[in-house]
């Protein structure tokens, strides 16, 4: 493993000999690097191939990337391996990890086992001492798969953020790979059902489902649409129901509004991006009623759309931001409309423009 992850890494490899480190039990070169690699300050090494290494025992503050290349039947090996991607390290950047399966282990995430019972349950009193409590239980020690030696128990290095986060699965359609562009076939969702049991779902399934228990039908979801002065209302209610727009645009494309994604996942509609919407509006000349600065801010704030998204619109300090602040100060641009209600109606007739075709 290591040596074709070397291959793979030459140039990385070639500025340090330490960027791909084998640490097991039987080599002692790695072994000697294993401080480093738990080692928040330490830059090497950066991977690290092994077999048992991350099971327990090892305090990897920030290691953000798990790759699982084995089968591994023991749902306490599990989490004892996928808790060494859950620690916190807030002065380094570690907030997150990702794993990398190639053995479909992540499947235990589902098992009942994952989040059954406590395998025991021991009533003490504030000041007993538990160091003999796995002994007294008949529990076998956990062994430390480097040196050998027992782990403490509790192992010292446990914390709470051990306990398995809630995570944003991140869905990229494309990767590139040692210069090797690299297409995803298939991406799932997993959450919690109402019994409590982990449900796996393809993402564009799971977001029609979470759609259509608001909007049965297209047509309810465009009336809906046209009818609230606030489009952004509709999409964080979409986000409390469950549907990841970040992880949409992934999939769908980063051109398109969350109007967009929802019209054509859910509805299989073509989606059009927000420059040809945009576009759509400038080519209907809807507001030659309007001065020369007016009709400048309108374009200024279609181009705002397009690189931003429809949000922007809807917050009165767009017009305090680049490029819009460049045509004039805030009461100038206000005055342009005839005050603060002519403007807010130009507002909303923009918006209703930029939605005219769906």
């Amino acid at each position: 493993m290591r040596r074709e992850l070397v291959n793979a890494n030459a140039d990385l490899v070639a500025s340090n000999s330490r960027y791909i480190m084998q640490i097991t039990g039987d080599n002692e070169e790695g072994k000697r690097h294993l401080d480093a690699f738990t080692s928040p300050s330490e830059r090497y090494p950066v991977i690290a191939t092994t077999s048992k290494l991350m099971t327990t025992g090892v305090n990897a503050q920030t290691c953000k990337l798990i790759v699982l290349d084995s089968n591994i039947g023991s749902m306490t090996e599990f989490k004892q391996i996928i808790g060494r991607g859950t620690r916190i390290n807030e002065d380094f950047g570690k907030h997150y990890f990702t794993i990398m399966d190639f053995r479909n282990v992540t499947a235990l995430f589902a098992d009942p086992e994952f989040d059954g019972d406590p395998v025991r349950v021991k009533e003490t009193l504030q000041n007993e001492d538990l160091s003999r409590a796995e002994e007294e239980a008949g529990v076998e020690p956990v062994i430390d798969a480097l040196t050998g030696e027992v782990i403490p128990f509790p192992p010292q290095d446990i914390t709470k953020e051990d306990q398995l986060q809630e995570g944003q699965l991140q869905f990229r359609r494309k990767v590139i790979v040692n210069g090797v562009e690299v297409t995803i076939l298939n991406e799932r969702v997993q959450y919690l059902g109402e019994d409590g049991r982990i449900i796996t779902e393809n993402l564009r399934d799971y977001t029609r489902r979470n759609v259509k228990k608001n909007y049965a039908t297209l047509d309810a979801f465009l009336n809906s649409w046209k009818q609230v002065d606030k489009k952004l209302a509709i999409v964080k209610e979409l986000e409390k129901q469950g549907v990841i727009f970040n992880a949409l645009r992934d999939v769908v494309g980063p051109y398109f509004d969350p109007f967009d994604l929802i019209c054509h996942v859910a509805y299989d509609q073509k989606p059009l991006t927000r420059r040809e919407r945009a576009d759509n509006v400038k080519k209907r000349d809807y507001f030659a009623k309007y001065g020369e600065l007016a009709r400048k801010v309108v374009d200024a704030l279609l181009d705002k759309y397009s690189d931003d998204g429809f949000a922007d619109l809807e917050n009165p300090a767009i017009i305090t931001l680049d490029p819009i602040k460049r045509l004039g100060t805030a009461p100038e641009i206000i005055r342009a409309f005839g005050g603060k209600e002519g403007y807010a109606a130009a507002v909303r007739e923009l918006t209703d423009a930029l939605y005219h075709a769906a």
